[in-house]
């Protein structure tokens, strides 16, 4: 996964006002940590942080006052889903090399057989990566797959060097048949004759109508 580049300002004041001053200003409040150094109070570009926060585990290249840089994952990042901006992050800071465990997206591809329904368990799988070498997604082919396949964590093709940081036995999908949906239509000729009749069956459909719900 490509590094994105982004360049912090120093923020040295805190609480709600001041995070809200960076906010206005276009900005993201952001703390660096990690590695056992202090905490760094930053704020970050708005635009260009919302946009690399839409990537799963995207790598930051952070460019701090004084020209010093450091590699960091977004730990949490809270957002502000009315106005779909971000209203603060926490970036742990990582080393080149460094193996961290991950949360990574699964992604079926293909299609399983007709009359056939796929049950995913798992959307998601914990690895361990490199901190510069994160996939961005596990994909899993279910090109043809049949009632009775199943797929479990053992089954995927992780990349080099990617390995899996939890259970292998864990099911990721099954394929079961598709239930058929049965629907049950009433045919009640009786009430079609009356409505044939003429001024009475349209005064009755009409009184009907007028009774029903209108909310």
């Amino acid at each position: 996964m490509a590094e994105i580049q982004l360049t912090a300002e120093a923020r040295d004041e805190f609480g709600k006002g001041a995070a809200r001053r960076v906010r206005r200003a276009n900005r993201v409040p952001a703390v660096l940590y990690g590695h056992g150094a202090e905490p760094v109070h930053v704020s970050l570009p708005g635009h260009q942080t919302l946009l690399a926060l839409r990537q799963a585990n995207v790598l930051l290249n952070i460019e701090l006052p004084g020209g010093k840089s450091e590699l960091a994952l977004p730990k949490q990042v809270q957002r502000d889903v009315i106005r779909d901006g971000i209203v603060h992050v926490d970036l742990l800071i990582v080393k080149r090399g460094q193996k961290v465990q991950v949360e990574v997206p699964i992604v079926l591809l293909g299609q399983a057989m007709d009359e056939t329904t796929v049950n995913q368990n798992l959307n998601s799988v914990a690895v361990l990566a490199e901190a510069t070498n994160i996939p961005a997604e596990i994909r899993v082919s279910i090109e043809g797959a049949d009632v009775g396949t199943q797929i479990t964590l053992a089954d995927l093709d992780l990349p080099d060097d990617v390995t899996l940081a939890e259970d292998s036995e864990g099911l990721v999908l099954s394929v079961v048949k598709a239930r058929a949906i049965e629907i049950e239509t009433e045919v009640e000729g009786e009430e079609g004759e009356e409505g044939a009749e003429g001024e009475e069956g349209a005064e009755a459909t009409t009184d009907s109508a007028e009774a029903a719900p209108t909310e």
